[in-house]
């Protein structure tokens, strides 16, 4: 019912738009859509070699052990409605890290491989489950298509524009906004544990130290790198959050465990 007051009043005033954060999605369309994506992913090994949780049953205990920490902060809206499930994709060349709605996780080893400290890798971990717990993707979904013809689908009068939409998922770009957002949720996630809170700060700073280091393809689309150190580590210093790395991290292990 909700959604459709909400539908209502966009139809006949002004109060919002699909740029302003309107979402026509309910949070079950979210874990709908996101286990689609997420069966369409794991179908595909050429393209996305996941591993299978027997074939590294050691980095996916770490990589549990990660995200129970950073969903027992308290402050994910979605922490016990989503099912927050966490994939490794075998592929050490690349950089990249990415969420669907509903919360699937997919993380390339790629990444576990370059980063230096836990507490970086959990700020990433932090910013992606911001994208799926603000629901950032089924918000630029709104955006992109566009009222009338996501009422078609909510309305489940075009089937195939639903799967049309599923796919397109891979591909979508986050706004700036988003990621901003994400940047400042992953700290306030993080302020809440044993993590150093500004974690996704150490990634950039890595990346603009090593200079040449060609951009992660899930950052493609992001601000600028220094620039983001500045404000997550702001954002940090506002909300007087610890930015001490965790002391019992098991980082190495972790990286150790890959196959």
């Amino acid at each position: 019912m909700q959604r459709w007051i909400v539908l209502a009043s966009c139809l006949v005033g002004s109060a919002c738009s699909p740029g302003d954060g309107l979402n026509l999605f309910t949070v079950q369309d979210d874990i709908d859509l996101g286990r689609e994506v997420r069966d369409q992913i794991l179908a595909d090994r050429s393209t996305y070699p996941v591993l299978d949780e027997d074939e590294a049953p050691g980095a996916y205990a770490h990589l549990y052990r990660v995200r129970d920490a950073v969903l027992a902060s308290g402050e994910i809206e979605h922490a016990d409605t989503f099912d927050w499930e966490v994939y490794l994709v075998d592929d050490p060349g690349t950089l990249n890290a990415f969420a669907t709605p509903g919360g699937y996780l997919f993380f390339y080893t790629g990444l576990i491989e370059y980063l230096d400290e836990e507490d970086h890798f959990a700020g990433v971990m932090g910013h992606e489950i911001a994208h799926a717990d603000r629901r950032h993707s089924t918000q630029q979904l709104t955006k992109a298509h566009g009222v009338s013809t996501l009422l078609q689908v909510v309305l489940g009068e075009d089937p195939g524009l639903a799967a049309e939409i599923a796919a397109g998922l891979l591909t979508l770009e986050f706004s700036r906004h988003d990621e901003a957002d994400a940047d400042e949720h992953s700290v306030e996630y993080l302020c809440e544990t044993a993590y150093a809170s500004d974690g996704t700060a150490g990634f950039f700073a890595k990346l603009d130290a090593e200079g040449g280091v060609s951009l992660p393809e899930f950052l493609s689309t992001h601000p600028s790198s220094d620039t983001r150190v500045e404000d997550i580590r702001d954002a940090a210093a506002a909300r007087g959050c610890s930015v001490e790395l965790d002391p019992d991290a098991e980082w190495e292990a972790f990286q150790a465990a890959l196959p």
